[in-house]
């Protein structure tokens, strides 16, 4: 007769729980032990031992969140990033609501230049409402407008730059963010030529100085100035010039600059959709439906080229065009209360009433946001808005 194998107990305790939910008793009691043990390691600063801890916890219970949040938070403050990053993935999946946790794995993904994995995170944490403390705020926030500006999403970083600047003062690294974006520059301050150094640095003051409140244009201006006597023919240095004589309202400024820029890059998008708005808002109706064809061939993806050419296509009474194009930015772009406010107005003139009742209540919900994933040209207008110049 074949007599049954006896196993110890904690080999069929490991057999249980390996095909059953749940620890046995003998295992919940060693990790029972085990989470006291690391709280109190992690609660007296031994962080060596609270790792090992909380390390030997996740592998006995991987479906432990606090083992994993703690594991993660703590491989970062040591600057062990890999780690980190994997430990809060584990966070991430488990927990119902990740929260400031998102924040903290976009930067440990920021560190192991997982920028795409960074990005998708910080947008999440954004979209849960931005948690944590203000420390973390500060720091994601930054960090996030430094990858907007990587994915040339540089509204987008200017507007957190532009709060943080009026938050927190100027320091260096504000100043080179500030400038790259400014700029459009789409580099990590990290990794762009050091022959860039001296514009990205002139570019950033001036941004600093006129985001601040009090603004301080005319500090910005001394700095636009040295930018202009030394890269006067640059590419992209009459653009950024123009949008800050646009936050002065300093009109004329503003469209002169734009077109130095589009005599020096002709194919600049930006500058011909600024400059068609601008030549909309006076009347000259041929001038911005030419510009804003030309920018929209340029970029048939951009949203703001669809709505600018809609705008225009509408002003200049051709309606059942104008309002295909305002569709066609409604679809790239279906969270801008603008694109849908003069969408709901075409639909108005065409005689589209139910469609028009539709925009507005849509606008009606968006029109209240301010978030930075909202289409650039509404973040453009907050940033103008917030920076009300005067002429001198």
């Amino acid at each position: 007769m074949i007599l049954p194998m006896r196993f110890p107990s904690f080999v069929l305790c490991f057999v249980l729980t390996a095909t059953l939910p749940g620890l046995c008793p003998a295992q919940q009691t060693r990790f029972d032990a085990m989470a006291r043990n690391a709280e109190a390691a992690r609660t007296a600063d031994r962080l060596q031992d609270a790792i090992r801890l909380y390390r030997q916890g996740v592998d006995l219970r991987p479906s432990w969140q606090d083992g994993w949040w703690w594991l993660g938070s703590l491989y970062y403050e040591q600057d062990r990033f890999p780690e980190s990053q994997t430990a809060l993935t584990r966070f991430v999946a488990l927990a119902p609501k990740p929260g400031p946790a998102y924040a903290f794995l976009a930067l440990s993904e920021y560190e192991t230049k997982n920028y795409a994995g960074a990005l998708e995170h910080l947008q999440e944490w954004a979209l849960a409402g931005s948690p944590g403390n203000e420390e973390l705020i500060d720091v994601a926030s930054f960090h996030w407008a430094l990858l907007l500006t990587r994915e040339s999403r540089f509204v987008q970083a200017l507007y957190l730059l532009t709060a943080k600047a009026q938050k927190r003062g100027g320091s260096a690294a504000l100043t080179e963010a500030m400038g790259l974006a400014s700029l459009r520059m789409a580099r990590l301050p990290e990794d762009y030529p050091p022959e860039w150094r001296d514009r990205v640095w002139l570019a950033g003051k001036a941004a600093f100085y006129a985001s601040v409140v009090p603004h301080q244009f005319d500090r910005a201006q001394d700095y636009e100035n040295k930018l202009l006597l030394h890269y006067d023919q640059a590419p992209e240095v009459h653009y950024f010039r123009g949008t800050l004589f646009g936050f002065q309202k300093k009109r004329e400024q503003a469209k002169n600059e734009y077109r130095q820029e589009l005599r020096i890059s002709p194919h600049h998008a930006p500058a011909m959709m600024e400059l068609a708005r601008l030549d909309l808002d006076d009347g000259q109706l041929d001038e911005a439906l030419s510009l804003a064809r030309r920018a929209d061939g340029l970029e048939p993806k951009n949203p703001s080229a669809h709505h600018v050419l809609g705008q225009t296509l509408f002003a200049n009474g051709h309606l059942q065009e104008g309002a295909r194009e305002l569709e066609t930015a409604r679809q790239l772009a279906p969270d801008s209360a603008s694109i849908r406010f003069h969408l709901m107005t075409v639909y108005q003139k065409l005689g589209r009433t139910k469609d028009a009742e539709h925009e507005k209540a849509i606008f009606e919900t968006l029109r209240g946001k301010r978030e930075v994933l909202l289409p650039p040209e509404e973040l453009q207008e907050l940033l103008r808005n917030q920076q009300p110049g005067q002429e001198r």
